[in-house]
């Protein structure tokens, strides 16, 4: 095994040099480029939200109505992971965004277009394509364009740019809203969507990825520009080195799946991916207006209370990049959870009590402090993992294959929602969301890896090591 680069990209002292501050206003520029697609990752699942109390009385929609238009970005963004799995391994990171972009611009102009429900239901599934395929290439390219020391928080800075984009969502539903004007609301995407197609065009692809193309000299250039000289040299043996130990089996994608410690981590990022869904994060971002009118709450109001879920869900996003490379990603998935059973179960028993103002306020109050849990620690936590665990020659296949399952249930969640809040109400609802919750605790505790401070090919044999001496999943 060889050692670890050892010097820093980024020095805070007043000796910082050149080269370092050069090194991180590269790797800053190119995190704001490519969390823009996380960015639209939020706008375009938070949107909906604001946009659906009108779009109901304008099309007619029953509770299945909104499910079906709800979830239909979801099923789109379900096959847009895998799409944008095979694509990233194929024609590259940046490419695979570049072509996200332009279908985030076609998808935004035609859902704020859409004549009726069916237009709208197959734009929203083609806007979910681009949704899905950003929700995996954006944390692969950021995981393997980061230095070890800063990558937890250069790829939870996608997790931050995915909520600002859910609050922008809210505070835009907030400010239409007094207008109805719905159709502004979803076609407003189509603005940080061209500024991500725009920026792309400036940006390299990842050192991995070139070197899986045997593309050397281009992996060096860039890796020059993100570390110290000299330790250029050794980085691209050790990335090398994690490629060729698996040459024998670089064609057949899905059958390298196949190898039985990779389909243990395979499956435990599935399992993962769901973990981070049955918990019910996305019922909350999809129908918080929906939930707080189930309370008495006006609809107007609703949306404007919405704002107070978006802004503590990017406090608690960047509280959790701050501690993620500090206290590790196992002890942050463990405490979220917990405390998001404790939510649940009294969100739950908030809606046995009479319909009042302070009960909406009460049941607002529960839901911030649900998602402060949920955004600060789950689901930061899932989306470094899952960008982490997986080796090289199978990266974007097997996070393709995790990130649709976990579209698979947000889609199945969204569906059944509005349906169960009929069926057996809210109360009754969130408390399922707490089981679901008590299990996720039980599998993060056996089967979560940990995964910090390590390089990714350093961390490839590590994981490969555990997977192969630890009991089997299936």
């Amino acid at each position: 095994m060889m050692a670890a680069p050892t010097s820093q990209l980024v020095s805070d002292g007043p000796c910082e040099s050149v080269r370092a501050r050069r090194a991180r206003r590269f790797i800053v520029g190119i995190a704001a480029v490519a969390a823009l697609g996380g960015a639209l990752f939020g706008y375009d699942t938070g949107v909906i939200s604001g946009a659906l109390p009108f779009m109901e009385g304008h099309f007619g929609l029953t509770s299945l109505g909104e499910g079906i238009i709800t979830s239909a970005l979801l099923i789109g963004a379900a096959f847009g992971s895998l799409i944008g799995g095979r694509m990233s391994d194929a024609l590259g990171r940046r490419n695979s965004l570049l072509w996200a972009g332009a279908v985030f611009i076609g998808g935004a102009l035609a859902v704020a277009l859409a004549p009726d429900v069916p237009f709208m239901t197959v734009a929203r599934f083609v806007l979910g394509l681009a949704v899905g395929s950003a929700s995996v290439i954006t944390p692969l390219y950021l995981s393997e364009i980061a230095p070890p020391h800063i990558r937890g928080r250069l790829v939870s800075f996608n997790s931050l740019m995915i909520v600002s984009g859910q609050l922008l969502a809210y505070l835009i539903n907030a400010f239409l809203a007094q207008w109805g004007a719905w159709r502004w609301m979803l076609g407003l995407a189509a603005l940080p969507a061209v500024a991500l197609f725009a920026g792309l065009f400036f940006l390299p692809d990842t050192p991995r990825w070139y070197i899986s193309k045997g593309r050397q000299d281009d992996a060096a250039r860039v890796l020059r520009r993100t570390l110290p000289a000299e330790d250029v040299p050794a980085e691209l043996a050790r990335i090398d080195h994690a490629h060729s130990l698996e040459a024998d089996a670089r064609s057949g994608g899905w059958q390298k799946l196949r190898t039985p410690w990779v389909r243990r981590l395979l499956l435990v990022g599935i399992g993962l991916a769901a973990v981070q869904q049955i918990t019910g994060v996305n019922a909350v971002v999809y129908f918080a207006p929906k939930i707080l009118a189930s309370t008495g709450l006006g609809t107007g109001a609703s949306i404007t209370a919405t704002i107070a879920i978006g802004v503590i869900s990017v406090l608690a996003t960047a509280l959790g990049m701050s501690l993620i490379d500090r206290v590790g990603r196992r002890p942050l998935l463990l405490t979220g959870l917990a405390g998001m059973t404790v939510s649940l179960a009294l969100l739950g028993a908030a809606f046995q009590l009479p319909h009042s103002p302070a009960v909406s306020i009460l049941v607002l109050g529960l839901m911030v402090l649900y998602m402060a849990f949920m955004q600060g620690t789950l689901n930061t936590g899932v989306w470094l993992l899952l960008a982490e665990m997986f080796p090289l020659r199978v990266r974007g296949l097997a996070m393709g294959a995790a990130v649709f399952m976990m579209w698979l249930v947000n889609f199945a969640v969204a569906l059944a929602f509005p349906l169960l809040l009929d069926a057996v109400g809210a109360g009754t609802t969130f408390w399922l969301f707490g089981v679901m919750c008590v299990l996720s605790l039980v599998f993060c505790k056996r089967y979560a890896p940990e995964t910090k401070g390590l390089a990714l090919e350093d961390l490839e044999h590590e994981l490969r090591r555990a997977a192969e001496t630890a009991p089997a999943t299936n």
